[in-house]
């Protein structure tokens, strides 16, 4: 094959194959180094016996991805810093810090923070098949399992994704309606908006590792505020401008995730009482937050 068509037919595949390799990572630089492991391979062979190029790359963007899953000593634990911090420095890792952001968004921080639970064959089986629609026979060959197998990787990925049913689908549906309320009210500003959603004598309680420049004599201690009027101007003081948060499913209730880049970094839970929020608790211990069930709206 022509060396500059074979460079077009690639760009063209680009687009996906990043976005594929994306899902499969969570990270942007160890997909784009994906994505040029596999120009590097295709430019070592015989492209004459390439006969779907499209699904050759998808093969072995794949399988470059499993790799790099695999060959991960833990999955990454970065030590939780103040949400200042975090939000400052978001961009500080790869070589295109706000298009992760914006494909972060794309893809829905939760579902990254969900896929990152799975297993590496079962994270590529569910991205493969729900997300990119390829058959299993064709996954099965990628992750070295038989058709069966691979459909049995990604429903386990799958029941993970959605969570276990709520008790009451009319329950759920109120709760994510308040905590969209509590969301929008946040982060635009509207304290009336905020405090119509909370219980006049709700409580939240920022536990001691979610908390935001503690004064020396309080670190390393929780903190716990009464009444709505008390605290929910801090809120907002804290929301504005504050991307990366999105509803999700936590332990069987609705609350919020905080996840820049789709690393979970905070969590928000609620307890609802009347049609109103009672209680908001933040959470920002590392090995609190990897015992939470979560799971995608």
């Amino acid at each position: 094959m022509d060396q500059r068509w074979l460079t077009e037919r690639f760009e063209e595949n680009r687009p996906r194959l990043r976005g594929l390799a994306y899902r499969v990572l969570g990270s942007l630089s160890e997909a784009e180094d994906a994505v040029q492991e596999a120009w590097l391979r295709l430019n070592r062979i015989d492209t004459h016996t390439v006969d779907n190029l499209g699904g050759w790359l998808t093969t072995v963007v794949s399988r470059v991805c499993l790799d790099m899953l695999r060959s991960r000593k833990s999955r990454r634990e970065e030590p939780i810093d103040t949400l200042v911090t975090e939000v400052r420095s978001v961009g500080g890792e790869g070589a295109d810090p706000e298009g992760e952001a914006v494909l972060a968004d794309s893809v829905g921080v939760a579902l990254l923070v969900v896929l990152d639970t799975l297993t590496p064959a079962e994270r590529l089986a569910f991205v493969l098949h729900d997300l990119f629609a390829l058959p299993f026979d064709e996954i099965g060959a990628i992750v070295g399992r038989s058709p069966a197998a691979a459909k049995q990787l990604a429903s386990r990925a799958r029941r993970r994704v959605r969570g276990s049913p709520a008790p009451s689908d009319i329950g759920r549906a109120r709760q994510r309606e308040l905590v969209e309320a509590f969301l929008r009210a946040a982060r635009a500003g509207d304290l009336d908006g905020l405090l119509a959603v909370l219980d006049p004598d709700a409580v939240v309680r920022i536990e001691a590792a979610a908390r935001i420049d503690a004064p020396p004599a309080e670190a390393g201690m929780a903190r716990e505020l009464r009444g709505a009027s008390t605290w929910a101007k801090q809120l907002i003081a804290l929301s504005r401008g504050l991307g990366y948060v999105q509803p999700a499913v936590i332990d069987g209730s609705v609350g919020l995730i905080l996840a820049p880049r789709g690393k979970l970094s905070r969590v928000l839970t609620f307890t609802f009482a009347n049609a109103k929020v009672t209680r908001v608790d933040v959470l920002g211990d590392p090995a609190r937050l990897r015992e939470l069930d979560i799971a995608v709206l």
